[in-house]
């Protein structure tokens, strides 16, 4: 009995299109992992980008912190100025000295809050892009392990029409698979 199920399923003949569909089905298997790996990729470069922007706007706080604290106290200094005698003429050199520091003070502060300005939005376009590209690869993900579903489904009951179904919606999860490299649809 056993020998003739074996015989049986030994003389069952295979269909040809099913050396395709398993052809296909390790195409979009392959696809789905390198999609799920470069998203993973660019999902951990868009977090590192967030979080060195994020850095660089505290820094960025920090730097307005202490400008504003030099123009508050030049402008308290030249106010006090206004009070000081004009005879007394090295108190009145004194505070224009120091004025002329904050003031120094003041123009370093705005160029290093420039600076970090554009440090910080260079980081949001890099976590921006990183952003865009595993989406892509992510979408490319959904699309192939539904073609591969619909293809195992094909080959398990033997239905050519599933298969087509796959290669079709394997054909999309492939555009999107290559949009996430090349970011053709934004």
């Amino acid at each position: 009995m056993l020998t003739q199920k074996l015989n049986f399923m030994a003389e069952e003949k295979k269909e040809p299109w099913l050396n395709y569909l398993a052809l296909t089905t390790i195409i979009f298997a392959v696809a789905a992992t390198l999609s799920t790996f470069k998203g993973g990729g660019y999902s951990t470069r868009s977090m590192l980008s967030q979080e060195q922007a994020s850095n660089k706007w505290s820094y960025f706080q920090s730097k307005s912190l202490k400008l504003y604290i030099y123009e508050t106290q030049k402008d308290v200094m030249e106010l006090d100025t206004k009070r000081i005698p004009k005879t007394d003429a090295s108190t009145l050199d004194a505070y224009q000295h120091k004025i002329a520091e904050y003031e120094q003070s003041i123009k370093r502060y705005e160029k290093e809050k420039a600076d970090i300005q554009n440090d910080a939005k260079n980081f949001e376009v890099l976590r921006d892009e990183a952003q865009k590209h595993s989406q892509a690869f992510g979408m490319a993900v959904i699309f192939l392990q539904i073609s591969i579903l619909l293809a195992s489904i094909g080959a398990l009951i033997k239905r050519k029409y599933l298969w087509y179904l796959a290669m079709g919606v394997g054909l999309v999860g492939l555009f999107y698979f290559l949009n996430g490299f090349l970011l053709f649809l934004s």
